[in-house]
């Protein structure tokens, strides 16, 4: 038997899984659990898009999906997100043109009085032609909202048309099965966005 044999059989193992940890580091692949991995968030839903389309969350079976819930009349947060989540999302797409191309960023809106197809469509458009804006009855809204945890509440306005919406504040990474991943950190910058995509879409 060949004394060498055992020492080499343990130095090209070695060296194996040297060469898989140095390829998933610089493909930007995670070994760690997503941190929303087993999370009750998500699910089917039915809503529109800006031609009045029905859309369901089936439609994006096999790609992944980066959702903030918001509206459009708002006048500072949301507007500010979207822009850092689309920001990120460029960034990423210059530097990873097929990994990005396996993502679609949706906003849908919780405020649907006011949001109907062509308004989400107009807002989405100011943020970058990937961006798909959603909306649907009062009641596919809240379902909606529910499946992903999202609070929302209607304020006091100064006219039935002049209201602001209380709503809580993420931005949701799905993957190809629906299920959730990370939170995108839309109220750090764009470049924090960038990295969290390219940590989780492979």
């Amino acid at each position: 038997m060949d004394p060498i044999r055992p020492i080499r059989t343990r130095v090209c193992a070695a060296l194996a899984a040297g060469a898989l940890l140095l390829l998933a580091a610089c493909s930007g692949a995670s070994s760690e659990p997503p941190p929303l991995e087993g999370a009750a968030i998500g699910g089917d839903f039915t809503l529109v898009d800006k031609t009045g389309k029905t859309v369901h969350a089936a439609d994006f079976k096999g790609r992944y999906t980066a959702l903030y819930f918001g509206y459009s009349f708002c006048p500072d947060v949301c507007p500010l997100d979207v822009q850092m989540l689309m920001q990120g999302y460029h960034k990423f797409a210059k530097a990873h043109p097929e990994q990005a191309a396996k993502v679609v960023p949706l906003f849908i809106t919780i405020d649907p009085a006011r949001d109907k197809p062509e308004v989400v469509g107009q807002f989405a458009a100011h943020f970058g032609k990937e961006l798909i804006g959603l909306t649907g009855t009062d009641a596919q809204i809240a379902a909606v909202a529910k499946s992903y945890a999202v609070y929302y509440k209607k304020g006091e306005g100064t006219a039935p048309n002049a209201y602001l919406m209380d709503h809580s504040r993420a931005a949701y990474l799905m993957g190809p099965q629906g299920q959730p991943i990370a939170l995108l950190p839309v109220d750090k910058d764009a470049n924090a966005v960038a990295d969290e995509f390219a940590k989780w879409v492979h």
